[in-house]
């Protein structure tokens, strides 16, 4: 089995000091860490990616959400775009410094990012999840179908937990975002392990 990714999501819940030392301590077990805080500003975004780098965290292991004006003006890997973000056709020509990944929740969704550019796309949710009640999970054979549908990398999220990881990469997919599985674990250390241990 290739070695998949492992992309940890910020659960826009913890305070900024507490998710900067979780981060420090995991980093070297992860691929991506992405900064999703939709109730937070631009400044305070940005104020973010400083506290991960003075955590030692690389700019090349981050990833901004939405924001592309504090991705491009920290200088880390990339952007996460969702439906409500900038065309990802635009981003890509402007920002070309930027990796851009594209959230999608369906088969056109992820045909039409790739159509506009997009680097990889994030898709979910695949398991049933307590972010999403009411919602009812994708599953493994809709990944499967994403997976053989676009050329771009796929990255899965949604109710994954170290136990399921192996049928996700098996599924097709490049690896796996996980949010409180991780930051809110009570040792996110070993959890981290334990999901790097079945991408391998």
């Amino acid at each position: 089995m290739r070695n998949g990714e492992l992309h940890v999501v910020s659960t826009g819940r913890q305070p900024p000091q507490q998710f900067a030392e979780v981060v420090e301590s995991i980093h070297t077990y992860i691929d991506f860490v992405h900064i999703r805080e939709k109730n937070k500003s631009a400044s305070e975004i940005y104020e973010l990616v400083q506290l991960l780098t003075d955590h030692s965290v690389p700019l090349f292991k981050i990833i901004v959400n939405d924001r592309v004006d504090v991705a491009s003006i920290s200088k880390v890997k990339g952007v996460q775009l969702a439906y409500h973000s900038l065309p990802t056709s635009v981003v890509k020509k402007e920002f070309p410094s930027l990796q851009v990944g594209c959230s999608v929740h369906s088969r056109d969704e992820a045909q039409q990012a790739e159509e506009q550019g997009a680097d990889y796309v994030v898709y979910g949710h695949i398991f049933p999840t307590n972010l999403k009640p009411g919602l009812e999970a994708k599953g493994l054979e809709a990944l499967e179908k994403i997976c053989r549908t676009v050329n771009l990398p796929v990255v899965a999220i949604g109710g994954i937990q170290p136990e399921n990881t192996k049928q996700v990469i098996e599924a097709g997919a490049k690896g796996v975002a996980v949010m409180s599985g991780i930051l809110e674990a009570d040792d996110p250390l070993h959890a981290v392990k334990a999901y790097r241990d079945r991408l391998h």
